[in-house]
């Protein structure tokens, strides 16, 4: 009896993502329609975009377009499910299919008696940074609207995650710090490769420890910081630790009248998790990525900012030769950044994956008692 209901709870589960990650799939295409040669592909698109009229790239709803979504999006959106739905019955039988259908039908009533608005579909002053990933909530598909052309899940995050579709590029406005080493000269060519729009910050010259106003300027003009400076021998503790901080503190109070949330990109180590390894040469570059790390936790589970933390092997630079090249370790880090993996972990070794279990759960201490004596 108990599996009985759990194989009927998974049949159901399975036929609503694969049904919703359909529409999602025509929601895409009806955006690249936008651009098409074909006139009628091009009214099939203006149609969609009433759903855009209607809660607009402000986050505010225009009641004036609420009827017109209803016929354009919302009745179009159910059909489609619908169809996926009743698709699953060739392999399902009839029971969990039939749960789902009636699911959608109760949802759609819903949204109709409230025209249109939903628990995704509402007025918003800001978006949080905290956003639902499986399954998409208010504040990642309040994204959608503030960037049309990507995060085009609706229910489930199945469709952005196979189509990389989670992290607006194109058209963004990126400060990358460390732009003359291995690894910021790579993000940089990626960037503008990809579309964005890419300034570069240099330590000792736009910022140092405790002074950073020459940074204003260029992040109130920016979307996203990408912190790839980093030194492995000479003042390990300000470049890697008390700069990273600074600039990352800035950015968010900088960013926290804005409607979409500032992101922040850095470059951590998998010397987080190993340490020093009781190497002398390695103790002041773990104390201050450790220190860092602790204190990006904080940044992890804010709702204040979007923060991504990157931690790559060992990649070829000037420090000496790596697993990977550069150009491999920024291709790797965006194929993940796109999937919106906050936690991006670029590997060969493994062990940037354990760290995230370390990153997220076992630090302890404050980051200061990491500072090593001198």
């Amino acid at each position: 009896m108990i599996w009985d209901i759990i194989v009927f709870l998974l049949q159901a589960a399975l036929a609503f993502v694969v049904s919703t990650a359909l529409f999602d799939a025509l929601h895409w295409i009806l955006h690249r329609w936008e651009r098409s040669t074909i006139p009628l592909l091009r009214t099939f698109s203006s149609w969609h975009w009433v759903h855009h009229k209607f809660l607009g790239l402000d986050m505010q709803i225009n009641p004036a377009y609420a009827r017109a979504n209803i016929w354009f999006h919302i009745l179009p959106e159910y059909l489609t499910s619908i169809a996926g739905t009743l698709a699953f019955l060739l392999v399902f039988p009839w029971p969990p299919v039939v749960a789902v259908l009636v699911i959608r039908t109760i949802m759609l009533v819903m949204t109709l008696r409230e025209e249109g608005l939903d628990y995704n579909h509402m007025s918003m002053d800001r978006v949080g940074g905290q956003q639902g990933r499986l399954w998409v909530d208010n504040n990642y598909h309040a994204m959608h609207h503030v960037y049309p052309h990507n995060f085009f899940s609706s229910f489930a995050n199945v469709f952005d995650l196979v189509a990389g579709t989670s992290c607006q590029i194109e058209g963004r406005r990126f400060v990358v710090t460390g732009a003359s080493g291995a690894f910021g000269s790579a993000m940089v060519e990626k960037l503008r490769a990809l579309g964005g729009i890419v300034e570069t910050a240099k330590s000792g010259v736009d910022f140092s420890p405790g002074d950073h106003a020459a940074m204003c300027e260029k992040l109130e003009r920016a979307d996203v910081l990408v912190l790839s400076h980093g030194a492995k021998t000479d003042d390990c503790w300000n470049a890697n630790n008390v700069t990273f901080r600074e600039l990352t503190e800035l950015f968010t109070d900088l960013g926290k009248t804005r409607l979409a949330p500032p992101e922040v990109w850095a470059l951590g180590s998998e010397v987080e998790f190993h340490g020093d390894m009781g190497m002398d040469e390695l103790k002041a570059y773990s104390a201050s990525k450790r220190a860092f790390a602790l204190r990006a936790r904080e940044y992890y589970r804010s709702d204040a900012l979007i923060y991504r933390h990157i931690v790559p092997s060992s990649f070829t630079s000037a420090m000496g030769k790596g697993a990977m090249s550069a150009e491999t370790a920024v291709s790797i880090a965006l194929f993940m950044i796109r999937r919106d993996f906050r936690y991006v972990p670029v590997t060969l070794t493994g062990l940037a994956v354990l760290n995230y279990f370390r990153f997220r759960f076992f630090q302890r201490g404050r980051p200061d008692d990491l500072q090593p004596a001198e």
